[in-house]
């Protein structure tokens, strides 16, 4: 029987040394996916682990063990993918942003679009596909009415990701939550602590800016127009169109497990499917797994506006797959880093001068926004320090949503304020405005760092473990 060795602080620090070099490289020098990028890290943390005296039974025994742990998030990622899917073909989301788009007023075009935006997120789990729809809209009637475009992108990115955190949709939501083992719904009311105080602030901000201007008497673009006018053409609107969501958001305040809750809005969504928007029964079951296309309502895609189509096309099971994939490599590196108690010495080691909640959570805040940067990948970002970390936040008497929330609050909104990353590419390009010059006014992105930062400071929103 081998000697089972446990690892210096060097020893291991290498395994996060050559994932953050690897990952770095891979995707920033390369553009390589993430995917192989963690298994490689994970086969040389492994490595380690056998040379350390572990065997590679037990490497597998612990990296079971974890993805067992999170199993039901990672089953609730699936079950979005369906919802999405039977949302867009029961019309649901349609309906809520074509009324969105109705009330949009030229003298609160930041405010309109950072609520707006919120909107669709949260309907939607996704604030690339805001940013890339609504987000693409309000851009032409910035232009239009020759407004702030740095001013509106920035508010249209500060919705796009006020929804992603508090969207039961959202695939770094459910991530965050399963890394640190905290009910879904539970992890998101926790988040009003920090993105609901800013978006408080930025309701004001974007307000008072919008008064600042003299776009009163402006008309809104002829694109918006279109918009409404597709959706209205497609879809037959009616108030039964609520119902799925009514369900979820009863479920979520009656604290209902999450899966049935959104099976059962689902099933009423792809009813409203057959009813209302006459989809036949191949393209309903299609929609759930492959997501909705307009041809399931009777119109060819080269006939639609390609911002619908970037809105609408979406949701389906298959589309959470590489979501779910790259959390199932994550986890496989944190399994082999765990059996040797490495991630355990490196916590104890890099804590050991953490005295006080404020400085444990500013220390996750620091880590998550350099692992962010240096990976260019959030889900990895939330994923690592989340499993780093959660052991630590226990010893020092807090609830793991805590942790949860803080990984959302470093990771989720700055993704997109960084100019390298895929998330701040990809807002850049989508909405025309560089990612420095929209940054000041993405005030909801950074705001939650501060607010996190001041309830720490203050133990306002920190929630005890209770003894039992």
């Amino acid at each position: 029987m081998k000697i089972k060795k446990k690892p210096t602080f060097v020893q291991a620090l290498l395994p996060i040394i050559a994932m953050l070099l690897i990952l770095g490289l891979g995707i920033g020098l390369f553009d390589l996916p993430a995917e192989p990028l963690m298994i490689l890290a994970a086969i040389i943390s492994g490595i380690e682990a056998i040379v350390l005296g572990y065997s590679y039974d037990e490497i597998i025994g612990e990296i079971s063990a974890k993805i067992t742990k999170i199993w039901g998030a990672l089953l609730i990622l699936v079950v979005v993918g369906f919802m999405i899917g039977s949302l867009m073909a029961g019309g649901t989301i349609p309906m809520l942003i074509y009324y969105g788009l109705k009330v949009i007023s030229p003298k609160y075009l930041a405010l309109a679009a950072f609520i707006i935006a919120a909107l669709v997120s949260v309907l939607t789990g996704t604030s690339w596909g805001s940013a890339g729809t609504i987000g693409v809209a309000f851009m032409g009637v910035a232009i239009g009415m020759n407004a702030n475009l740095a001013l509106v992108a920035g508010a249209v990115v500060s919705g796009a990701y006020f929804g992603d955190k508090l969207s039961p949709l959202s695939d770094t939501t459910n991530l965050s939550s399963a890394v640190c083992g905290v009910d879904l719904y539970e992890h998101v009311y926790n988040q009003l602590w920090t993105t609901g105080a800013s978006a408080i602030v930025a309701v004001i901000f974007y307000f008072v800016m919008g008064q600042l201007g003299n776009l009163g008497s402006a008309k809104v673009p002829e694109m918006v127009g279109i918009m409404t006018s597709n959706l209205d053409k497609m879809f037959n609107w009616n108030i039964l169109l609520l119902l799925p969501i009514i369900i979820v958001l009863a479920g979520s305040i009656t604290k209902k497990p999450t899966i049935p809750v959104m099976l059962v809005a689902s099933a009423f969504a792809l009813i409203n499917a057959k009813v209302f928007q006459h989809v036949n029964l191949s393209d309903i079951v299609n929609a759930t797994i492959n997501g909705f296309n307009v041809s399931m309502v009777g119109f060819e895609a080269e006939s639609v506006p390609k911002e619908l189509i970037r809105l609408l096309h979406r949701g389906g099971m298959m589309a959470m797959m590489n979501t779910l994939l790259i959390a199932i490599c994550a986890i496989s590196f944190a399994g082999t880093m765990t059996v040797t108690g490495a991630l355990t010495v490196l916590v104890d080691g890099l804590l050991s001068k953490v005295t006080s909640v404020f400085k444990l959570v500013a220390s996750t805040i620091v880590t998550c926004l350099i692992t962010t940067g240096v990976t260019s990948n959030g889900q990895v970002s939330i994923l690592m320090p989340g499993e780093a970390f959660k052991e630590a936040y226990i010893k020092k008497g807090l609830h793991p949503k805590v942790l949860s929330r803080t990984l959302e609050d470093s990771v989720t909104c700055t993704e997109c304020l960084i100019p390298w990353t895929a998330a701040g590419a990809y807002m850049a390009s989508t909405l025309g405005v560089a990612t420095l010059s929209y940054l000041p006014f993405a005030i909801l992105n950074y705001l939650g760092i501060i607010f996190a930062l001041i309830w720490a400071a203050t133990g306002i929103g920190i929630t005890k473990l209770e003894k039992k």
